[in-house]
């Protein structure tokens, strides 16, 4: 009877768990089942939502010192803030002058929930749309230290960014973009010579409406 070499099964390839076990064992997140799976808020962290638009002169212009983990959803941008600080928002906005004025700038805490982007090196960040990180957060890392906060005390050895400065960058860049945006759709084609034809502009103060700005 001839010999047969037994047969070896292939290896198994290792099981890595999904986004929700690299968010919940690596950072201590807590998760909502998907698609896609969301990361609670108003534990570990809030979140300003802003424009991607804004957000990106905003991180340009505060530097990378002054934020914690960004991620990028489509067009909009989410920022990661101590938390708490969602409910400290609105006084924080009238404080620093922005108090009745539309801003397309939100705040996510206690309650809210933001789409959990690809973790950093895995593969499904190429869908059009996908949560993605611009800043990750480092497994194993607390992530308060880094998150900007009201409060200027030092947290874990490093002194926390400043929650005013971002809040004040973001609602400057959020009413710049409105702005811009409001011009554009105030330029008419039809000039002769293919110059646009610009309406006369209205009085800032007429276009302001009160400010939507709440925890979602």
């Amino acid at each position: 009877m001839p010999f047969t070499a037994p047969r070896v099964p292939p290896p198994r390839s290792p099981v890595h768990g999904g986004p929700e076990r690299w968010y919940e064992e690596g950072l201590g997140w807590a998760t909502v089942a998907g698609p896609p799976v969301g990361l609670v808020t108003g534990l570990r962290f809030d979140v300003l939502d802003l424009p991607a638009e804004a957000g990106r002169a905003v991180l340009r212009r505060t530097g990378a010192g002054a934020t914690g983990p960004v991620a990028l959803t489509g067009r909009r941008m989410r920022l990661l803030v101590a938390a708490g600080s969602a409910e400290e928002l609105p006084g924080l906005l009238d404080w620093l002058e922005w108090g009745g004025i539309s801003l397309d700038l939100a705040a996510l805490g206690a309650g809210s929930r933001m789409p959990a982007p690809v973790p950093p090196g895995w593969s499904g960040s190429g869908t059009p749309g996908a949560a993605v990180w611009l800043r990750a957060p480092e497994p194993g890392r607390d992530v308060e230290p880094s998150l900007p906060a009201l409060w200027t005390a030092e947290r874990g050895g490093a002194a926390a960014p400043c929650l005013v400065r971002l809040v004040a960058a973001a609602a400057a860049e959020c009413h710049r973009v409105r702005l811009l945006s409001a011009r554009s759709r105030e330029i008419l084609p039809g000039r002769p010579g293919g110059r646009p034809v610009e309406r006369a502009a209205r009085p800032v103060a007429q276009q302001l409406t009160p400010q939507r700005f709440a925890s979602s």
